[in-house]
């Protein structure tokens, strides 16, 4: 491949689209049939699937079809021994008020806010073009992971914000942070302003590369497993971040300790910007179980205090 192709090539998505083709591993392009089998389900469909209306029905459906699990756990599992074993806060109980509270706010932000978004969006939005051939395995998930990349540090920069500067935290922000014990409800436990701009960026970023749309309906998938991920309130051995051998997924304990103490842990889904800037706080564990680095770093907070 010639250089100069790359550069002739007109626009940041195009340009991914080239880097993509010529980069993706050999042995990645042979998993392309796999997504092509998935993809053609899409046959007899294109009419529903091309609407500007599917990817927020989408989201949606499978939102509260994943919330409500642990909904149930919270509600009928408080005297079993595995749930107080992986539950964080294990001090803090939810009551039936609690989830009437947050679901009858998470009801009316879409009746008032999701759905005539949608209404609007299937209005003056042009269909989705639905092309023949599915994504290659590199590029569904490279794009993937790209886009949530730079959602976190966009709300990384807006949370921060929104509790650096007092106004936008208690006109918007406090909100969400009526709950310092998070439980799965409280994920889209948001003022307005703080779910359109959450689901605006989560929209807008494979937009940036221009994402196959089996890509895009994906990516939001992802985004929504993560977000409720980290509201769960539970440290499952299963979860992501115990898996992870590089320490840089967050998880839940990671965002529950950002209840416990919202000055700390802005990002929503890694560490590195936190522990960049210094606003990472090490989580409790499941069982409410402080690490050592957690006891060290209240030692240090509290000697910091007495030197003021």
């Amino acid at each position: 491949m010639e250089i100069p192709k790359i550069l002739n090539a007109t626009g940041f998505s195009n340009a991914t689209k080239i880097v993509t083709e010529y980069l993706t591993p050999s042995f990645l392009r042979t998993e392309r049939p796999l997504l092509q089998i998935i993809w053609d389900l899409r046959l007899g469909y294109e009419p529903y699937l091309a609407s500007p209306l599917f990817p927020v029905f989408l989201s949606v459906i499978f939102y509260f079809a994943l919330c409500l699990p642990f909904m149930l756990f919270d509600i009928f599992c408080k005297k079993q021994v595995w749930y107080r074993k992986y539950k964080i806060q294990i001090d803090k109980e939810v009551t039936k008020e609690h989830i009437y509270d947050t679901l009858n706010l998470t009801f009316w932000n879409h009746v008032l806010f999701v759905m005539p978004g949608a209404v609007a969006q299937w209005i003056w939005t042009p269909v989705t073009p639905l092309p023949d051939e599915a994504p290659s395995m590199f590029e569904f998930c490279w794009h993937q992971l790209a886009a949530l990349v730079v959602f976190d540090l966009q709300y990384y920069v807006w949370h921060m914000s929104h509790h650096k500067i007092r106004f936008l935290y208690k006109h918007i922000h406090a909100v969400h942070h009526r709950y310092s014990s998070p439980f799965v409800w409280v994920t889209q436990y948001l003022h307005p302003w703080e779910l359109v701009t959450v689901g605006f960026l989560t929209t807008t970023n494979t937009w940036f590369f221009n994402s196959h749309p089996l890509t895009v309906w994906s990516y939001m998938l992802v985004s929504i497993i993560v977000s409720v991920e980290a509201h769960i309130g539970f440290d499952f051995p299963f979860l992501l971040h115990n898996l992870d051998p590089t320490g840089n997924i967050g998880g839940s304990p990671k965002h529950d300790m950002h209840h416990q103490k919202p000055l700390t842990n802005y990002q929503p889904f890694f560490n590195h910007w936190d522990k960049m800037f210094g606003s990472y706080c090490p989580p409790m564990s499941g069982g409410g179980i402080k690490s050592q680095a957690l006891l060290d770093y209240e030692k240090r907070a509290k000697q910091c205090k007495k030197n003021i």
